[in-house]
């Protein structure tokens, strides 16, 4: 079976990331919307645009499910996805629920854009999960930009995070979730900088964990030799260099993935 992950830029290639460990039969399609990343500092109507092409391509790539790897989309975008397209759509969603479960009587703090903490979606489910009281939000939109270029544990880096999270009294947190695919990529560095009781949590596993669910029954049932095929906004990535530069990507990954 053919499956699309979906990011405005190299987030989203942690969830994929994820799926290649559990999923070894599967053709895989990783698209990134570089002309257009970062989707958290743009408006909900041009993230809904942006993402709308986005589905229009990949279903001509005869795609048969489509993994939304980026909160900032989900929460803009994916409900009026869903009501357009009949194909699989599974989004991503803050690991709120897994941190309240861990530590019930502990604060949580989310990370994301702007477009995610401001959201319905987030709302919505901090009142399904009546945590208003253990939970606060916090945007951290230049992530993103480090992420893009790589710069995954640089001074700067460093600096922008603690000067973000000084006003957190972290003795009250049990956990800090990663509400963004692209903070996947600064682990170690937040592992530096929190306490060593406050967990990192990621969404991850419980998007891949749904996607298996919602094509169980249609997935491929032989096995054959895995492709992966990259886009940058419906363009092939076939370049060494861009190629090179995805695969450095994953290695971080593969270096974040110990990092809790």
């Amino acid at each position: 079976m053919k499956i699309a992950f979906f990011d405005s830029g190299m987030g989203g290639l942690s969830v994929l990331h994820h799926a290649l460990k559990i999923l070894p039969q599967e053709e895989f399609i990783f698209y990134a919307d570089e002309d257009n990343v970062p989707y958290g500092t743009k408006s909900r109507e041009e993230v809904l645009k942006f993402v709308d092409e986005a589905f229009k391509f990949l279903i001509a790539q005869g795609v048969g499910a489509i993994v939304v790897a980026c909160n900032t989309a989900t929460s803009a975008a994916v409900k009026k996805m869903r009501e357009k397209y009949s194909l699989p759509i599974i989004g991503m969603e803050p690991a709120l629920k897994v941190a309240l479960d861990l530590f019930p009587a502990r604060k949580v703090l989310v990370t994301a854009t702007a477009i995610t903490i401001t959201g319905e979606k987030i709302r919505l489910l901090i009142e399904k999960l009546h945590a208003e009281n253990f939970v606060e939000l916090k945007a951290l939109p230049r992530l993103v930009e480090f992420a893009e270029r790589q710069e995954f544990n640089s001074a700067a880096v460093e600096s922008y995070l603690r000067g973000e999270l000084a006003d957190y009294d972290f003795e009250k947190f049990s956990s800090l979730v990663l509400g963004c695919t692209h903070f996947n990529y600064f682990k170690d560095t937040l592992r530096k900088i929190l306490p060593s009781h406050v967990k990192i949590l990621d969404g991850n596993a419980g998007t891949v964990n749904e996607l298996i669910r919602r094509v169980k029954g249609i997935r491929s049932q032989v096995s054959g030799v895995r492709e992966i095929k990259f886009f940058y906004s419906k363009r092939r990535v076939t370049d060494s260099a861009e190629l090179a530069r995805l695969e450095k990507f994953l290695r971080r990954l593969d270096e974040m993935e110990a990092v809790t």
